[in-house]
């Protein structure tokens, strides 16, 4: 028979564990702990509605919508529309603390300042797609990565791209309502 002694001694590494990996598991976001109060970030973000145009033997990829957001360091934002070439009011706002240093942490922690800006090659048969691009100021370092819509191109968007535009899409979508 084992001894309570020797059980009780097992137990409390497997009782670490758990309470270690529990957190770990349950935590659905990037810890705001990554982003230090030291850090400078600035966000600028575009998306561009591409039709392609035809001039009889040539043919052209032309903008009907453009929007930008520009996001400072102390939360300040700033939204740009055209549309066919014409300029919408633009929007001045400013989100909060958190939801900067929620993107300051993303931008941090997921290594996003070392993605190449390798091209996205589109696809011959579209005529119609979404392309977004993103600049990021992170510390006086800058990074700028384009690409377009995941049914335009055959090359897989990494899900790091797909996050920062998820999380400054709903940004733009706050700021226009």
């Amino acid at each position: 028979m084992v001894r309570p002694v020797i059980l009780a001694l097992g137990a409390v590494p497997a009782i670490v564990a758990v309470l270690i990996a529990v957190p770990l598991i349950t935590k659905p976001e990037i810890p705001f702990s990554a982003a230090n109060p030291g850090d400078t970030i600035e966000f600028e973000y575009a998306k561009y509605q591409l039709k392609k145009i035809s001039f009889g033997a040539t043919e052209r990829m032309g903008a009907q919508k453009t929007e930008i957001l520009v996001i400072k360091d102390d939360g300040q934002t700033k939204y740009s529309a055209f549309e066919d070439g014409s300029p919408a009011p633009e929007i001045r706002s400013e989100i909060d603390r958190g939801r900067l240093d929620r993107l300051k942490a993303i931008v941090k922690e997921t290594g996003f300042m070392a993605i190449p800006a390798e091209p996205f090659p589109i696809m011959e048969n579209v005529t119609e797609y979404q392309k977004s691009s993103v600049k990021i100021t992170l510390n006086g370092r800058t990074s700028q990565v384009h690409w377009p819509e995941q049914s335009a191109t055959e090359r897989p968007i990494p899900p790091i791209i797909t996050m920062v535009e998820t999380h400054l899409d709903q940004i733009m979508e706050q700021i226009r309502e």
